[in-house]
């Protein structure tokens, strides 16, 4: 089973940036598609953006333009650069990994996650 372990969140006023990492167990595979996911208070998760095998991203239409998934495969991380933080872009940030993208959706092993909280 992978393990996620992920890291990076904090405090950081409108405007800001933070970047957040996720360190995957060594049972991963480059080939997996890996993907961040946030849950705010009193809201459903959401996918935030993925990243597949082949490098091609994806990502949800509230973060496109300030937000960049990128990974390391000889580190086994996933890293997610957040610009231009908005107060809506507060949650709990996830991610995961998945043999394909579209496993994404049927993830069940979230790690702890870590905390991002904008303020304006």
């Amino acid at each position: 089973q992978v393990q996620l372990v992920e890291s990076g969140g904090g405090s950081v006023q409108a405007g800001g940036s933070l970047t957040l990492s996720c360190g995957v167990s060594r049972w991963f595979y480059s080939s997996w598609c890996i993907g961040w996911f946030r849950q705010a208070p009193g809201k459903e998760r959401e996918e935030v953006a993925h990243i597949d095998s082949d490098n091609s991203t994806s990502y949800a239409d509230s973060v496109k333009g300030r937000y960049t998934i990128s990974k390391d495969n000889a580190k086994n991380t996933l890293y997610l650069q957040m610009n231009t933080m908005k107060p809506e872009d507060t949650a709990m940030y996830y991610c995961a990994a998945v043999p394909a993208c579209y496993m994404l959706a049927d993830f069940t092993s979230w790690g702890q996650g870590t905390q991002v909280t904008v303020s304006s």
